[in-house]
């Protein structure tokens, strides 16, 4: 084999690894995208959690307070004397 056909050989191969290369590359990059994309919808995620479980928490004391009220004006209403 002529040292032109192995040098022809040599450089074939070396584009192949280089478009080889260049599509792992891509390929990467696409997946920190999807990464950066996927931590992004996590944080905001749990920060809409966070909210969420906040709002509970104040709706739940809300109604302890009015259950409160209730139970405390039902007691009122018992004590009071039928009318005559």
């Amino acid at each position: 084999m002529s040292a032109i056909r192995r040098l022809e050989g040599a450089l074939a191969r070396l584009n192949g690894a280089a478009a080889l290369n260049a599509e792992a590359s891509a390929q990467e990059a696409a997946a920190d995208d999807d990464r950066a994309r996927l931590a992004a919808d996590r944080a905001d995620l749990a920060d809409r959690l966070d909210r969420a479980e906040a709002r509970a928490e104040r709706l739940s004391t809300a109604n302890r307070e009015v259950e409160g009220r209730l139970v405390s004006l039902m007691d009122k209403v018992r004590r009071m004397e039928p009318p005559r």
